[in-house]
């Protein structure tokens, strides 16, 4: 009786550090958690202040990638703001993340416009407003899944939302337009 004890024990206490080692795996993320994440396919981009910009070297950092257009008159301008908003919830902490927002609108996103939009919106250093040529950007948008359509001189249509990469450059997190710069914060404190 008392073998079937202790091995009931063991089974209960293996069980419990596995369950422990699940949790620790599968941190309870406010946003949508990818499933089987995999590393964020690489780009190089220019910044608002000519920077190169290559997302396998953020590696070691928590990384922000969304796809925006500085003329936007609604949801990529809040988006922007709801990052920021997020950031400065970390304090200090928001040293070890960087947001990639590539452009869905080569065309109107000069770098005068760029530069207006980050000072406008009050978007701090970890903010980078990645731009290119419409050649360049095309392949990145279909490796991100992002369609970027413009019909006549109308605003760009275009997919939006917020990715959250680990350290390791994997994707862990997804949000849609609407999140919220606490949801956001509270991810990004777990990847950190």
């Amino acid at each position: 009786m008392r073998r079937a004890t202790l091995s009931a024990f063991s089974i209960v206490v293996a069980l419990a550090a596995a369950t422990a080692a699940l949790a620790k795996t599968s941190p309870p993320f406010v946003g949508p958690r990818i499933a089987h994440p995999s590393v964020a396919p690489d780009f190089a981009l220019r910044d608002q202040h000519g920077q190169l910009i290559r997302l396998s070297a953020q590696r070691g950092k928590v990384v922000v990638v969304t796809f925006l257009y500085t003329h936007c008159p609604d949801l990529c301008p809040l988006t922007a703001m709801h990052v920021q908003a997020a950031l400065d919830k970390l304090g200090a902490r928001r040293a070890g993340v960087s947001v990639l927002a590539v452009s869905v609108d080569p065309e109107g996103d000069t770098p005068s416009s760029v530069r207006r939009f980050v000072r406008t919106h009050r978007l701090g250093p970890q903010f980078h407003y990645l731009t290119a040529s419409r050649k360049t950007l095309s392949p990145i948008w279909r490796e991100y899944n992002v369609t970027s359509v413009k019909v006549g001189g109308a605003d760009p249509d275009h997919t939006l939302y917020v990715l959250l990469l680990d350290r390791s450059g994997k994707s862990r997190v997804l949000f849609d337009a609407q999140a919220l710069p606490a949801a956001i914060a509270h991810d990004l404190r777990l990847l950190l």
